[in-house]
């Protein structure tokens, strides 16, 4: 596997870490312990982290040397792509590592997938994780740069198979990237379940300092314009009750300047009091975090799929969101949550305070509704899509 520009074992809900961070080392751990060997590359990005990680049973991370070791912006990395990849080559050739196949993960990583395919000829599955011609249309934060849709336009026509998380994005892929539907396979993303349940909400509370005569709204996430929090703040407003706090957790060094941006607002909204800004969490704590809460909102403007709402399904937690990835086939209305068509602030506050109203107290039947997405589960479906297209490639 492959996940050149960030890697799998940070914290999620920086700049660059999130969801496709759990995706690769949650996958990776399970096929291992399914009895698969897997090795997950990255750049190295810290001189005192161990050049390779153990994972899990069969699984380890490799950090592989290009450009500073060192954390450096998502942009500057690109450049440093052949580089990466001449040094992987050189490791697995050193080592006589063989392989049966590539998963790249995001287009930098499938950049790096098919140079190591005209190296040493085995087939090469992508995931993209998130769409540069999608976030651009959604025209919320930076746009991303031509040579990135360029890259990913290369990658669909070139690769093996596509991994798409949603039908939504397969589509996405079929009619902005001219993919093959053939080509593509739809395989959703995962939970962790024995981490992920519903535990006492006083208890969590309590841990976590929170008054139990408060509604808690929670959000976890990268904090950054794509995911709508100041919407969020916005639909404080309208809630206009003294006994709710919104937890936001997320954030790190790279992303301080729009935490500070968000504070101003909540002061000029004047809900500053109401609002507490946490920075990311090691994925343990999050449990505490979903089970004290009412209801967690994802306010997104984008999503390639939504970790978040499994994970808080999975504690029992109901879930609001706008319409934006897994999120339809996910949250059984009015059972489990409510997708909202946009997530303007009125539409947000009016969900939100019409859950707080009817809460849905019976956690162990929301967490039943997602228990299908297991790692397990996800992972016997992707060995199933491994064992395809090694067998093709052996037929050819």
């Amino acid at each position: 596997m492959l996940s050149v520009h960030t890697c799998p074992i940070k914290r999620p809900g920086g700049k660059d870490t999130g969801g496709m961070n759990v995706y690769v080392r949650e996958l990776a751990k399970d096929m291992g312990q399914k009895g698969h060997f897997v090795d997950v590359y990255t750049r190295d990005h810290d001189p005192e982290e161990n050049k390779t990680v153990n994972l899990g049973h069969n699984s380890r991370l490799i950090h592989i040397k290009a450009g500073e070791v060192a954390e450096i912006d998502k942009g500057t990395i690109y450049p440093l792509l052949h580089n990466f990849a001449s040094n992987m080559r050189d490791f697995v050739e050193t080592r006589d590592l063989q392989y049966d196949l590539i998963h790249s993960h995001y287009w930098m990583s499938g950049c790096v997938g098919n140079l190591i395919q005209s190296w040493i000829s085995i087939p090469h599955i992508t995931m993209f994780h998130t769409l540069g011609h999608i976030k651009n249309l959604v025209k919320v934060g930076e746009n991303e740069p031509n040579f990135r849709l360029k890259a990913e336009k290369n990658l669909v026509k070139n690769c093996d198979r596509i991994v798409a998380s949603t039908e939504l994005e397969k589509n996405q892929l079929i009619n902005f990237y001219g993919a093959s539907p053939e080509t593509i396979s739809v395989v959703p993303c995962g939970v962790n379940l024995d981490l992920f349940k519903p535990m006492n909400k006083g208890f969590a509370r309590q841990e976590l300092q929170l008054n139990d005569d408060e509604h808690v709204i929670l959000f976890v996430g990268r904090i950054v314009p794509l995911k709508g929090i100041e919407n969020l703040l916005k639909a404080m407003k309208f809630l206009n009750n003294k006994k709710i706090k919104l937890v936001i957790v997320g954030g790190d060094d790279y992303s301080h300047l729009e935490v500070k941006r968000l504070k101003r607002l909540s002061y000029k909204l004047q809900v500053h009091k109401s609002v507490i800004f946490l920075s990311s969490m090691e994925q343990k704590i999050l449990p505490y975090f979903y089970s004290a809460s009412d209801v967690c909102v994802i306010p997104s403007y984008y999503e390639s799929f939504g970790l978040v709402a499994l994970e808080s399904l999975a504690c029992g937690t109901p879930v609001i969101t706008t319409d934006v990835g897994c999120m339809k086939s996910v949250i059984n209305e009015p059972k489990t949550g409510y997708v909202i068509s946009n997530n303007t602030p009125y539409n947000l506050a009016n969900k939100i305070s019409y859950l707080l109203e009817k809460p849905n107290t019976d956690s162990h039947s929301i967490r039943k509704s997602i228990t299908r997405f297991s790692w397990s589960n996800v992972a016997e479906t992707i060995i199933k899509e491994y064992d395809s297209i090694t067998k093709t490639n052996l037929n050819r």
